[in-house]
């Protein structure tokens, strides 16, 4: 097993603040692992499950499957990735890590996780498209537990006032003519998250990949007809001028109202649609030219950091393997409404609730933000993906011009 550096270490501090990126949620325990003791350390971006919650034994059951006791320490997410970079410096990492997705390729880059040739973890069940957001430099660092995306909830009453059909939505061209209908019949069209963060990013990016897009190339002529879709929705009072501002939080409430037509957001917000009082749906985002876009994940990674006791992997492992079973999978993806990234557990959800349907093409379709390799890159190119939009949202340029500016500022 490789030993972190110290250097790199320091100057992935440095990164942890760029990524901001959880999609996208405690004080740190008695510290990370120690010789082998019979106790293992799980770090977790959970705080909202307590000592009872399902999560909590789910822990506790693998520990005795693997004949230790596991001790659990559950961080805020913004402050997970910096309390790992430091424990490593200190040679005092967790045995396991569960860290925001975007994150991995920071931490693996700092040399602070194993990769799974070396902790020997089995991930051939695992779907590419997900996977790939815990690869960097052609290796893979753990495994995810499960993912989430965004996709179109939609109003059914709207709609059928306005007499759309859903099932004619199947590319741009077709959602935008059936929010030009839902205008016309008085009611509102459609509401996301244009912010100035990487939510804003978060919910372009189906739109930028739908157009044929790529992030390494920012000005090209297929981002600018994605940015030109949002533009042209504003102009044409098809979506509000609130979505400059507005957080995928702020969004919901908005398509909460019961006033338009449709919205995009996550899979976390299902437990909201069932309580918000009228009928709505799900469809995946479309691309350009029909199919469904590619929409990023979001979702954590189960990782094994780098011990300076090589010999507390072998335990490790049966952890991360009991927590990642198809039977596990299934319970945890619940709790965290999250879609299983094996078609296995998937096809079980689809049996066991068919409302996720959607959802589970939502996120075969999907993509990491930091897959085609842009690991630590891609927080600056995410920033500036933002300030395109808000810039050509705002009016004060055009498409065009602000991710010509936001190419130029990335390179």
């Amino acid at each position: 097993m490789r030993r972190f550096s110290g250097r790199r270490l320091t100057a992935a501090v440095a990164l942890s603040t760029l990524v901001a990126v959880t999609g996208t949620a405690c004080s740190p325990g008695s510290g990370g692992a120690a010789a082998d003791d019979g106790t293992y350390t799980v770090w977790d971006p959970y705080p909202q499950f307590d000592k009872k919650s399902v999560w909590a034994k789910l822990l506790d059951d693998c520990g005795d499957e693997a004949g230790v006791k596991v001790e659990r320490t559950a961080f805020d997410t913004s402050d997970l990735s910096n309390k790992a970079l430091l424990a490593a410096q200190q040679d005092n990492s967790a045995d396991v890590l569960i860290i925001d997705n975007p994150v991995v390729s920071t931490l693996a880059e700092a040399g602070v996780l194993t990769t799974t040739e070396e902790n020997e973890l089995d991930t051939s069940a695992v779907d590419g498209n997900l996977l790939a957001a815990g690869q960097s430099g052609g290796k893979t660092y753990g495994t995810p537990i499960g993912a989430n995306t965004l996709a179109l909830y939609y109003n059914k009453d709207v709609l059928r006032t306005a007499g759309v059909d859903i099932s004619s939505v199947k590319d741009w061209q077709s959602l935008t003519a059936a929010l030009e209908k839902v205008k016309k019949a008085g009611k509102k069209g459609i509401t996301f998250s244009a912010i100035g963060t990487e939510e804003g990013s978060f919910q372009f990016l189906p739109w930028f990949w739908g157009a044929g897009a790529k992030l390494t190339e920012l000005d090209s002529a297929e981002a600018a007809d994605a940015l030109s879709l949002w533009q042209g929705w504003l102009t044409k009072g098809y979506a509000p001028n609130s979505v400059i501002n507005n957080t995928q939080t702020t969004s919901w409430q908005e398509f909460a109202s019961g006033d338009y037509a449709f919205a995009e957001n996550g899979t976390w917000q299902l437990a909201n649609a069932e309580k918000a009082g009228f009928d709505y749906g799900v469809l995946p985002l479309p691309a350009a030219r029909g199919g469904n876009a590619a929409a990023p994940t979001g979702g954590e990674f189960v990782t094994v950091p780098v011990q300076g006791d090589s010999g507390r992997y072998a335990v490790t492992r049966k952890l991360v393997a009991c927590l990642t079973s198809a039977e596990n999978l299934n319970t945890t993806d619940a709790a965290l409404s999250y879609v299983a990234p094996t078609g296995e557990v998937r096809a079980q959800q689809a049996e066991e609730n068919a409302a996720l349907k959607p959802w589970i093409e939502a996120v075969e379709a999907a993509k990491g933000r930091t897959s085609d390799d842009l690991g630590t890159k891609y927080p600056r190119i995410s920033e500036q993906l933002w300030k395109a939009v808000q810039s050509a949202l705002s009016g004060a340029q055009s498409p065009e011009d602000a991710l010509a500016e936001a190419q130029s500022a990335v390179k």
